[in-house]
């Protein structure tokens, strides 16, 4: 691996250093002066790929030629083969998430479903991922809510237990629930199911969960003919409406059958602002599930794209389909089937298809694409439009593309905490979201010292070139009234900062009705629903952040505080209680017959009776 020179590299002396590349696999990572990995690509032979990156400008694409304006050196790492590369480089991605890789930025998780096979009676769960503990795994499931579902719609199918109870160990220990009164469980809780008969309906809805629901369905009906031959005919109503419940499950199949599609269509479209990879699930032949992703991306090379995306995606899921059905080939098809083939633990194939019906797929794979895309061009040509008339009401100079909202809240008096939301483009932008606890505050409520607290922070992190802080907003928003914008325009000014700010003023139906500028101007938003709209909601937002933050600390405060010691109050009391009277020292000086608006009389008589009756508990 070739390590960072102490100097400066020029271009000439990186482009000796691709001549004496290896031709070989591997991985490189482009830096650039400060040393920052911005690129990482994979590579059949090094030297060839690297040196691309090396030629005349007018032979480069747009991305292409900005990613190497700032390439001040790059590392290589040596592997054995393409596949060995592909893998690594998905590491390094993850590992630097480097600005000019293509990146999926939704990294939610797919949960999968685990069966516990070791115990006597065992049990389905959620889990976030699979491990080595001898447990089946079923998924992945698109989501907690879809793997939960799952669960419910097998269960109720075959009579499992839904509970929270331990077999054997519980077996006994309380009356059978309701589910047991209407037909819904087998009710192990009752001794009456052997470990061996809960066993048996377990396979059978794992099966189920492996998208086998006709080979089911065949020994069900085997099992019933049978017993009904042996004259035992309760068991044999008993299989026939097992039969019956597992066939109404066939056109659902796919609720439980989490991640076993045949078939991925996936697709690649380019819009006039953004490009978007949408990707259609088929099992039995039928669309099942849709998924999309959007990328601000124009002039965007497909191949790069549906390359990246491909290998994030599918890692991510840590499953993939057998047949895997794009719209645009890909140069490294061979090695990424080896790569989805590891991952699927079965063979994938990767097609392109030019006709037939697996082209119609991509076709409407592309589709569904084009339909996002224009969906959401809308949706922010919408947004844009209401940030062009905020502009034009407040006689903003600039458009006002980032707006930062601030807000002070407190937890009965204490606590005092700031919030700052961060709207970009119209939209919540929750990385840049900031909390700050607010430290003048110990020496009582002041909300305009709070206020100048947090914006001189945060502008003085700005000055600091706090990257987190960086970069200022077009304009300030504050939740308040003129007193609290002037201290916000105080602020500016001893900074030297002509950034506009404004004030988010509500009415008596607490909404807001305008906003007013240090000099008290006032700008009435209540007439343009789309402006009311705008604003509303970005006041709601840092409203809600400032409260939840407040909470949060307001429940750590609480927790083992003196209530707690007092028998009969539980957290809906204490909070009950809090609500009301504001403070443990207003509590304490309650008398019984206040306490008893807040909670139940029993409860107030044991708050007093803490407070009052015990004079050491007391002190």
């Amino acid at each position: 691996m070739f390590g960072k020179a102490a100097e400066h590299v020029t271009r000439e002396q990186l482009k000796e250093r691709v001549r004496k590349l290896p031709m070989q696999p591997g991985v490189y990572l482009h830096k650039d002066k400060t040393g920052k990995v911005i690129y990482v690509g994979k590579a059949k032979a090094l030297r060839n790929r690297v040196s691309n990156y090396f030629q005349a400008p007018e032979r480069l694409n747009a991305k292409t030629r900005q990613l190497v304006s700032h390439i001040d050196d790059f590392d290589i790492i040596v592997t054995q083969t393409e596949f060995e590369a592909l893998v690594l480089e998905n590491s390094m991605i993850k590992k630097y998430k480097p600005k000019y890789n293509i990146l999926l930025k939704d990294d939610k998780g797919y949960p999968y479903i685990r069966l516990s096979q070791n115990a006597p009676y065992p049990a389905f769960s959620v889990v976030s991922r699979p491990e080595e503990d001898g447990a089946r795994y079923f998924g992945p499931y698109p989501g907690r809510v879809a793997a939960r579902r799952a669960i419910d719609t097998i269960s109720e199918a075959l009579h499992l237990k839904t509970c929270s109870r331990v077999f054997p160990r519980d077996i006994g220990k309380e009356r059978p629930c309701l589910n047991q009164h209407m037909g819904r469980c087998c009710a192990p809780c009752t001794g009456k199911v052997s470990p061996e008969e809960y066993r048996a309906l377990i396979a059978e809805a794992t099966s189920l969960f492996e998208g086998d629901a006709k080979k089911l369905e065949r020994e069900l009906t085997e099992r019933m003919n049978a017993a009904a031959e042996e004259l035992q005919f309760e068991r044999a109503a008993l299989l026939r409406d097992r039969l019956r419940a597992v066939q109404k499950l066939s056109s659902r199949q796919h609720v439980v059958a989490g991640a076993f599609a045949e078939i991925d269509a996936v697709a690649f479209v380019q819009g006039q602002t953004r490009a978007c990879v949408c990707v259609l699930h088929y099992a039995a032949g039928a669309l099942q599930d849709k998924e999309y992703t959007l990328f601000h991306l124009t002039e965007s090379d497909a191949v790069e794209v549906l390359s990246a995306f491909v290998k994030q995606y599918y890692a991510r899921r840590s499953a993939a389909p057998k047949t895997l059905l794009l719209s645009h080939e890909i140069e490294d098809d061979g090695a990424v089937a080896e790569y989805l083939t590891s991952i699927a633990g079965r063979k994938v194939e990767i097609a392109v298809p030019q006709r037939g019906e697996r082209r119609d797929l991509t076709r409407l794979a592309e589709k569904n694409a084009r339909e996002e895309i224009e969906r959401h061009e809308q949706q922010s040509e919408r947004r844009h439009k209401s940030l062009e008339l905020l502009q034009r009401v407040t006689g903003m100079i600039a458009l006002p593309l980032r707006l930062e909202a601030y807000d002070i809240s407190n937890f009965a008096g204490q606590d005092t905490v700031g919030s700052m939301v961060v709207f970009a483009e119209g939209q919540p932008k929750r990385s840049d979201y900031r909390k700050f606890k607010i430290e003048c505050a110990a020496n009582g409520q002041d909300d305009y010292a709070s206020m100048r607290e947090m914006l001189t922070r945060r502008v003085q992190r700005y000055v600091d070139g706090d990257e987190k802080f960086s970069p200022l907003p077009n304009a300030f928003l504050i939740d308040g009234g003129l007193g609290h914008v002037r201290v916000c325009q105080e602020v500016l000014d001893s900074f030297g900062l002509d950034t506009p700010c404004f004030g988010m003023v509500k009415d008596d139906r607490h909404r807001t009705r305008a906003l007013v500028a240090p000099d008290g101007r006032e700008f009435g938003i209540s007439a343009t629903p789309a402006l009311f709209a705008l604003i509303g909601r970005i006041q709601e937002e840092v409203h809600r952040f400032a409260i939840t933050y407040n909470r949060q600390l307001g429940a750590k405060k609480v927790r083992g505080s003196t209530l707690d010691k007092i028998e009969g109050v539980g957290a809906k009391r204490r909070g009950q209680l809090l609500r009301h009277f504001g403070s443990i020292d207003s509590i304490k000086n309650a008398t019984e017959e206040e306490l008893a608006r807040a909670v139940p009389k029993n409860t107030a008589h044991a708050v007093f009776e803490y407070f009052h009756g015990n004079e050491n508990i007391q002190k």
